[in-house]
This record gives structure tokens, sequence and C-alpha cells, in this order.
């Protein structure tokens, strides 16, 4: 999120375009979708206490790294380095709390972890944008640092000794990849990503350059989105065991897909606060309702489904910010400026979000008449 937030001072400083900054998302996504389902079969009978304090600390000591770094050539391979720490974290942190908690449970425990996210957003986003737009990346980069230090030091503290969930062997890999409803349901996920990144990566220059926002009504408008998007978070966890998981997840990527059908309508900072809303309402929380639903699906098969499931959120965040990219480079070659440059963003984001909701009911659809033949 910080690159997003930042990305309209880090290509001014390094002087690259918007289209090949907004691919430092798609590095990282890379990164965290390769490193998620291949680390965790390393890590699999590591301590989770140690193993999450871990890769919070690597997460802190990347971003301080990146901020010191002098170009976008010496920052890439740094940022890939450092978000390595986040692919082991994530799956590793819902798994391990499903695990820790009751069957009745497990939905709501495994949403909590995501809740996170959203608390992160609320204030990380906005403050990101700020300080990226009025001090620089740089410092941005720093601000994260810090938080992921202090998070290391909670996780140390609060977390108990002896947390190890069942290790994935060779087999248990393979009943998940050769599942196709599970890997349907994990597909789901990337095509969310992609719809939401084709967009997302460039709402600060967007921001900026059509509405004409500076620093302080850019973020603020971050500020709307998170604060909606943890609303949206909180909502799913207390509701998601009674609604279920999968037509909680129709219902999210329903609304996300409203606010892509009437983006030209946020002409203005009113209007734009008003076209994020169903989105905000679903970011987060459509994601939590994924990880729900894989882990209510085949509990015994949760570490790797959430490995996996990572895995899918990063590769459809670097699919979606690449093609963003590779859109808004087309638009720039063709002459365009300003609006120009963004124009068809959200009608591609769209075409995705389709796609997940067709793929999503259709997997909704066949394990209901699967569970009535059983």
């Amino acid at each position: 999120m910080v690159i997003a937030g930042s990305l309209n001072d880090l290509t001014r400083s390094l002087q690259v375009s918007v289209a090949l900054g907004g691919q430092l998302i798609a590095i990282a996504a890379v990164m965290m979708c390769l490193g998620a389902p291949l680390l965790a079969a390393a890590v699999g009978r590591v301590d989770r206490r140690r193993l999450l304090a871990f890769t919070l600390a690597w997460y802190a000591v990347g971003h301080a790294v990146s901020a010191l770094m002098p170009s976008y050539a010496a920052l890439a391979p740094v940022r890939a380095l450092c978000m390595l720490g986040a692919a082991v974290f994530t799956p590793q942190a819902a798994a391990a709390i499903g695990w820790l908690a009751p069957p009745a449970q497990r939905g709501r425990a495994i949403t909590f972890v995501f809740l996170g996210w959203s608390v992160a957003s609320v204030f990380g986003m906005p403050l990101h944008s700020y300080i990226g737009e009025a001090l620089g990346w740089r410092w941005a980069f720093g601000l994260v640092a810090l938080l992921a230090a202090g998070g290391a030091v909670w996780v140390w503290l609060v977390m108990p000794d002896g947390v190890r969930p069942p290790a994935m062997n060779l087999r248990a890999w393979r009943e998940v990849l050769t599942h196709p409803l599970l890997m349907a349901i994990v597909a789901v996920t990337a095509l969310f990503g992609a719809g939401q990144f084709t967009v997302f990566t460039y709402f600060a220059p967007y921001y900026k350059q059509v509405l004409g926002a500076g620093p302080t009504q850019i973020s603020l408008l971050f500020a709307w989105f998170g604060a909606f998007g943890l609303i949206g978070n909180v909502l799913l966890s207390r509701h998601v065991d009674r609604i279920g998981a999968a037509r909680a997840v129709t219902l999210l990527l329903g609304a996300v897909a409203l606010t892509m059908l009437i983006w030209p309508l946020g002409t203005g900072y009113l209007s734009m606060a008003c076209v994020l809303l169903p989105w905000a309402l679903g970011m987060f929380a459509a994601n939590s309702a994924q990880q729900a639903r894989l882990g209510q699906a085949a509990p015994a098969l949760a570490p790797a489904l959430m490995a996996l499931n990572t895995s899918a959120i990063y590769l459809g965040q670097a699919v979606g910010a690449a093609g963003g990219g590779a859109l808004v480079a087309a638009q720039e070659a063709a002459g365009a400026s300003g609006p120009g440059l963004y124009g068809g963003l959200h009608w591609v984001g769209l075409g995705w979000l389709l796609a997940a909701l067709a793929l999503s009911r259709w997997a909704e659809n066949r394990m209901r008449r699967d569970s009535r033949h059983a």
C-alpha cells in the first residue's frame, strides 16, 4: 500500500514514469505470489511465535534499507526481497489463528486476522500518502519500517509458544492442487486482485492529475477508503459465520464491481468519495471472506490453502498493476495526458471482477450440489 500512496513523489524523485513506478507493486506481488506457497513448506515446523516475529522484523529492515536506495534499479530488488516477509506472515498468521480457534468460530477468527489489514489501511494509507506527498517517499518507507518493528515486538510478547499447525507434506499439496473446486475458489481471489489493482495502483496520480488534488485531499481520500474498508471487515467478522463465507464473497465482489461501473461519475472530491464507498466496503472484506471460505471448505488443508490464497492475492495484484501500467504507458505513447492516461482502467478492472463473480458463483453452486450428494 505504501507504493500506491507515495507514487507521485517516488516517480518524481527517481525520475521514472508513473507506469514504471507502478511496476514496483507488480514486482513485490510476484515475489509474494511465489514466496507464499514455496516458503510455506520450508517453515512448516517452525514455532509460529518465532516465525511471525522474524518475518515482521525482516519486513521492517527491508523497508528501512529501501528508503536509502538511490535509484529505481537499486530499489526494485531490495523491495522484492523485503516482501518475502509478507509472503510468509500473512498466510501463516491466518492458519495459526484458525488452527487455535474452535471449529464453530474458525471463520470469524480467520477474518479477524485480516481485520488488521483494514486497521492498518485506516491509519497507514492516508498517513503514507500525506508523508509521501509532503515529505517524500523515503519518509513513508521509514514509517512502515518503524511500524513493522513494533509489530514484531508485539507478536513476540502476546503470541503463545508451541503453536505449530500440522506441516503440509507433498501428498497434502498434491491434494490441494488437484482439487478443481478448491483451486477455482483460489482463482477467484486472483481475479479479484487483478480487478482492484488495475485501478488502485494508480490512485495517487489519478487524484492529482484528474481531480487536481493536493497532498491533503489525496490523504483524505485514502483515509475515507481505509475507514470504510475497516467497517466492511468489522461487519464481515461479525456476520460471516451466519450468512456464509461464499455468499459474503458474492456480495462483496458485486460491491467492488459497482464502483468500477460508476467510476466516471467521480468528477470531484465529494462524488469520488461516494463512488469509492462500495469498493471500500468490499476491498479487504472480500479477501477475508475468501480465507474463511477456504478454511471452512477444507480445515485439514488450511495451511496450504492459506498460502495458495495469499499467493493468488499477490498474483492478482501483479497482473493488475502490470496490466494497468501497460495501459497507462500505451495511452502516454499515443499522446494522451491527464485524464486520458487513466480512462480505460476501470473498464479493465470491471472485466476482471465480473469474471471473479462468475467463477465464485459456479464454485458456490458446485459445492452446494456436492454436499447434497455426499
